[in-house]
């Protein structure tokens, strides 16, 4: 029987989203009962619409956004999303700013409601003026009548979800909630709807899922925001290499950090298993609610959200020569644990992109290696290879008392240690010499060359 109800705009059929029982992946692992928030019957297909109209009214209301105003924004494809429908109902301009690390599913579809789209690089600092963060806000200087949303820091946020997400799993329970599972990236979705829940049953745990390569985890529980905790990841939408105003840390009772490999395993797995095409955060959300099974007991409620479509990640987890690629897809035979198994266990060598060059070059003489990551206050930014460097000093020796970043080259890239062999192999290229091999869970890291493969298959 067809609904009576006619929305007015599209924007009138944000939120209202279904609470879904999950069977089969929890079955056996999790004791609980399992249930997914699934904003993907969002408009813009995930749970940012909320927040982002939020934000959008509020300044209209206290006039930072004028009529046909730009809005300006840094985002993950989500948040821009929500903007741009809004935008187009409202009549506003948008350009957002993202990063390389994005599908490129997500920049078309910002460009398809008429959105500009800046790409900026993904490994560079916040404040670096490459950064997608410091690229929105020099636009929001440079153009006129623009208001930048600022979803990381804008207090609207946290508050669409303490006014809408929160007392929605509030109803739709009845109030049965015992566990919040959110993936936590601006800290909107978990802080505000984390906060009404506690509000109504102080007893309600609030997990946040972080990735390897962010420091959120850390914070929580030391106070230190640590820059080695920051390393290049895969995973999208969630972990931060900064501390957002948004998460508010007094929420959450714990951070579990998942795997680039276990979210985008998981991801899949909720599409085959549960019928649902999620996005990859869910796929992180999932895997880390399966690490914390001990935590929930039988006759316990656990709400797990969903934040966005499947139809994001066509390029990536859902694409099986891309998890081929990142050696993400279990394989049988040799990975690169069997390569590092025998080595004995030492601190990564790296140098500082202000050392000189020279003293690079030192170091790789007297250590005989054939790769160098570079760093920038504990971040691996660049490398220095040996071929590299022989071509540099040769043409111009005076190179030799000028800083690292004079002469480095691109980052070596990161894989899981759980890689196949044959997906490392294909990693190392002319262009990448070597791989960084990171066992996240023991917090290890060993460099991987082509030399490594060659003994293996020995």
């Amino acid at each position: 029987m067809p609904s009576s109800r006619i929305c007015n705009t599209i924007l009138d059929t944000i939120g209202q989203t279904p609470l879904v029982r999950l069977h089969r992946i929890p079955k056996g692992i999790v004791a609980a009962d399992v249930l997914a928030k699934v904003e993907t019957f969002n408009p813009g297909n995930s749970i940012k619409d909320r927040m982002a109209l939020k934000m959008i009214e509020d300044a209209e209301r206290d006039g930072r956004l004028q009529s046909g105003g730009t809005i300006i924004e840094g985002t993950s494809g989500n948040t821009g999303m929500g903007l741009a429908i809004a935008a187009v109902i409202k009549g506003y301009k948008c350009i957002f700013t993202t990063t390389d690390k994005q599908s490129k599913e997500k920049v078309d579809a910002l460009r398809a409601f008429g959105a500009e789209v800046i790409v900026c690089p993904t490994d560079v600092e916040p404040d670096d003026p490459r950064s997608y963060y410091s690229v929105s806000s020099r636009l929001e200087r440079d153009t006129p009548n623009s208001w930048k949303a600022n979803q990381y820091d804008n207090p609207s946020n946290a508050q669409a979800h303490y006014e809408q997400t929160g007392p929605e799993l509030w109803e739709q329970t009845g109030g049965a909630i015992d566990h919040l599972v959110v993936g936590v990236g601006t800290g909107g979705t978990i802080s505000g709807t984390g906060r009404y829940l506690k509000e109504r049953k102080p007893s309600v745990k609030v997990w946040g899922i972080d990735t390897y390569g962010s420091v959120l985890k850390k914070f929580k529980e030391t106070g230190v925001l640590d820059k080695n905790e920051i390393y290049p990841y895969i995973t999208e939408g969630i972990g931060e290499d900064f501390l957002p105003q948004n998460v508010d840390f007094s929420v959450i009772d714990h951070f579990e950090k998942v795997t680039d490999r276990d979210a985008a395993i998981m991801t899949g797995r909720i599409a085959r298993e549960e019928g649902i095409f999620a996005g990859n955060s869910a796929g992180s959300a999932m895997a880390g609610l399966l690490q914390l099974a001990p935590h929930f007991k039988a006759g316990e409620t656990v709400v797990v959200i969903f934040h966005d479509h499947g139809t994001r990640y066509l390029g990536k987890m859902y694409n099986g020569d891309w998890m081929r690629e990142k050696g993400f897809l279990d394989k049988t035979g040799l990975s690169a644990r069997d390569l590092v198994a025998h080595r004995q266990k030492a601190r990564l060598t790296t140098i500082d992109r202000q050392a000189p060059v020279g003293q690079a070059a030192s170091l790789m003489t007297e250590h005989a290696y054939s790769q160098l990551p570079v760093t920038a206050e504990g971040r691996l930014v660049g490398s220095v290879s040996e071929s590299h460097l022989y071509r540099c000093i040769t043409h111009d020796p005076e190179l030799l008392k000028g800083p690292v970043d004079a002469i480095m080259e691109p980052a070596i890239p990161f894989a899981d240690i759980s890689t196949g062999l044959d997906a490392l192999a294909g990693m190392l290229t002319d262009q990448n010499p070597a791989v960084l091999v990171r066992d996240f869970k023991s917090d290890e890291t060993y460099i991987i060359t082509r030399w490594d493969v060659i003994r293996a298959l020995q």
